[in-house]
């Protein structure tokens, strides 16, 4: 399944210039979402769902390490500040991790906040 990420990497962008961080962090992505999934749920239960979303964390994690993501933004000035976000990012608003979590949510185990032990 690992190769299966690192494939889907390198179709959503990842140069081999970035293929030093690639495997290193399909690992640690592929770890924590195993670990997020509900007791006696494996990656492979998830089907194609679990290889996508562990792809985008990475790509999303990859971006952010290497400073390549931008958060849309298309221009920065500094004298007399001008900021200008692409129009139409296509979803990357939500980022890329919401929408891994998104697939990944038939199979996720609690998350957010739940009340325990709160009676009446």
């Amino acid at each position: 399944m690992l190769e299966e990420v690192v494939a889907l990497c390198r179709a959503m962008g990842a140069g081999e210039d970035r293929e030093e961080l690639l495997l290193p962090l399909a690992l640690a992505v592929r770890e924590e979402l195993a670990g997020r999934l509900r007791e006696g749920v494996c990656p492979e239960d998830c089907g194609t769902a679990f290889p996508l979303a562990a792809a985008m964390v990475v790509m999303e994690r990859l971006s952010a390490m290497t400073g390549s993501g931008g958060g849309g933004v298309t221009s920065f000035t500094a004298g007399d500040l001008t900021i200008r976000k692409e129009a139409g990012s296509g979803g990357q608003d939500r980022g890329l991790r919401a929408q891994a979590e998104e697939l990944l949510a038939p199979w996720l185990g609690d998350s957010g906040f739940f009340f325990q032990g709160v009676t009446g």
